[in-house]
């Protein structure tokens, strides 16, 4: 059995773990022969691992270290702790994965969200209090939301009705779509008004340049749980 730890360097005493940089995922010769990959840190860095991972072959199954600041897709599937699953792999256990869909956005990848409303804007505002007591904690997206509220309860009705304003939240999928969000992603085209578009994506902000959209199912992870 072997693992690949992707973000933070890692030991056990029954376990081969091999750990890297995501940055050096792309050098990385035999991703292939690896049955699990740790992924330490938020959804912003499972989303940036998965989308360099999309376009490789590879068959493990991921084991998240939920390090990050909001950790919505660790939560969604109630990860246990990451000791607790190393130690009954060491054991030999076998445990159990549930699916996580992914989507593409043009050349990019989400796990769960994606939008130019007011997503973008609390990210945006987020990050800028990315600093101090609250850097790595949930403070400062809480914060975000209380100086944003006036301006999202005026906006987001309008943001609603618009064709070029779109926000995807697949936990909300019992909503299916009002207006422009989308809780449920089919295959779509989206059209903005410009050509050089910021977008957030699993609390991630990344510019696409160019005015149409095409977001699409791409795929599923198998996450380890217990």
């Amino acid at each position: 059995m072997r693992i690949l730890s992707i973000g933070k360097t890692l030991q056990h005493d029954k376990l081969d773990i091999v750990s890297i940089e995501g940055v050096s995922l792309h050098t990385l010769p035999d991703i292939e022969a690896f049955d699990y990959i740790i992924i330490s840190g938020g959804d912003g860095t499972i989303r940036r691992v998965i989308k360099q991972l999309h376009t490789m072959t590879y068959s493990a199954h991921f084991i998240l270290n939920p390090i990050g600041s909001f950790n919505v897709v660790a939560k969604l599937h109630k990860v246990p702790k990451l000791q607790t699953l190393l130690d009954a792999l060491g054991n030999n256990e076998t445990l159990p994965t549930q699916k996580h869909p992914y989507f593409t956005l043009n050349e990019e990848i989400f796990l769960f969200s994606a939008g130019n409303m007011g997503d973008l804007q609390h990210i945006f505002l987020a990050e800028t209090l990315r600093f101090g007591l609250i850097k790595n904690n949930m403070g400062k997206y809480l914060l975000a939301f209380l100086f944003l509220l006036p301006l999202h309860l005026i906006m987001t009705p309008f943001m609603l009705m618009s064709s070029n304003r779109f926000f995807i939240f697949t936990p909300a999928s019992f909503i299916k779509k009002f207006g422009s969000f989308y809780g449920e992603v089919k295959e779509m085209t989206i059209e903005l008004e410009d050509t050089y578009n910021h977008i957030e994506l699993d609390g991630d902000i990344v510019t696409i340049e160019d005015n149409l959209l095409h977001i699409k199912p791409a795929g599923y992870i198998n996450i380890l749980t217990k």
